[in-house]
């Protein structure tokens, strides 16, 4: 409760930055992942440079602002990185910088602006509530169903299923028995199988 920054109001979700009082300095982030995947051809547009450099965050002055939630969702080849940006309008200029504030998650800037933020390797940091990630490398079939867990949240699969079109229905099924099977890296798969029965208990029909 002692920190200043963005923050949620009733029902709305931007994402958050708080900052400590004192020094200004960042304490804490929440992001959303958003559910508007953009198409392979964007995703490829996201440069690779400059390379994210560790430091921080020092808010100006100690007062409340708003960050708005990105808008649309990045996904690199086999999901090794989530960027998630404010508008497909960003990958029309350069960045100015990756500034990274927690490991493998940095913040874009550019024209002096945060316009998104990146996460690397997002399948080693899965967990349920605030527990803490399982230490060791995740399994080779956990990115797998990690990939198969984006596609079901994200568009257009996500339109399909909540149409209810038998065929995205049918991968859902197959997701959670997939899921339900997997007997290692259960830390991480328990994430995964969490937000999966949310969605086949408000789409499924079985």
């Amino acid at each position: 409760m002692d920190t200043f920054g963005s923050t949620a109001w009733l029902w709305d979700t931007p994402d958050e930055l708080r900052f400590d009082p004192a020094s200004r300095e960042l304490v804490g982030a929440e992001f959303q992942i958003v559910g508007e995947a953009a198409d392979r051809e964007d995703s490829a547009r996201v440069p690779a440079t400059p390379l994210a450099q560790p430091g921080g965050l020092r808010a100006d002055e100690a007062r409340g602002f708003r960050l708005e939630a990105t808008t649309e969702l990045c996904r690199a080849p086999g999901d090794a990185v989530l960027t998630c940006l404010r508008d497909l309008d960003v990958l029309d200029e350069p960045l100015e910088a990756r500034i990274g504030i927690a490991p493998d998650v940095a913040v874009l800037v550019q024209r002096g602006a945060v316009v998104g933020w990146s996460l690397t390797d997002p399948v080693r940091y899965l967990t349920s509530g605030f527990d803490a990630p399982d230490p060791a490398p995740p399994a080779p079939a956990t990115r797998l169903l990690f990939t198969e867990c984006l596609d079901i949240m994200t568009t257009p699969v996500f339109d399909s299923l909540r149409d209810r079109d038998p065929a995205a229905l049918a991968r859902l099924r197959v997701l959670q028995d997939n899921l339900m099977h997997q007997r290692e890296d259960r830390h991480r798969v328990e994430a995964l199988t969490a937000l999966i029965a949310d969605k086949a208990e408000q789409y499924g029909n079985w």
